[in-house]
């Protein structure tokens, strides 16, 4: 048996060391859920300028809040929420949690042209040293970062 640790209980790591795992039966990401500051801005930048398609919103008026799901791709969906006084999301320096949210393209250069025709400010293009594909970095109306990733 391998040497404890300092101040580890002996009954601990035998546990762990019986423990059997089981992966978890995932068959992808189903959704991934944004509070934002503004409703109407988010909801303008995330269906006029990135073009998701509104599957659904719902204004629910105990929580006084908006939740819209929108279609991202063809298998995807985006949650963007509204929260009366949400508190600043910390991005510099960066928190633990979500880091970034990313979106696969097939033309990264098209794609930022794109954006950067309806204003939208965009880092320079990159390329991944481990893939070898170009990605870059641009931000939401709430600062969060959102990635595109060529294909």
């Amino acid at each position: 048996m391998p040497a404890l640790r300092k101040n580890e209980p002996q009954r601990a790591r035998e546990n762990t060391e019986k423990r059997e795992y089981k992966r978890m039966k995932t068959t992808g990401i189903h959704h991934v859920a944004i509070i934002c500051s503004d409703y109407e801005r988010s909801k303008k930048f995330y269906t006029e300028i990135l073009g998701f398609s509104i599957l659904k919103e719902t204004f629910r008026a105990q929580r006084n809040s908006y939740k819209l799901d929108l279609q991202v791709g063809d298998n995807h969906q985006i949650e963007l929420f509204s929260f009366p006084n949400p508190p600043q999301r910390l991005s510099h320096p960066e928190a633990c949690g979500l880091r970034h949210l990313a979106f696969e393209v097939d033309n990264i250069e098209q794609t930022v042209n794109d954006l950067k025709s309806q204003g939208i400010e965009v880092e320079d293009i990159r390329i991944d040293e481990i893939t070898g594909k170009k990605f870059t970095f641009f931000q939401d109306p709430d600062n969060l970062p959102l990635e595109i990733y060529e294909r």
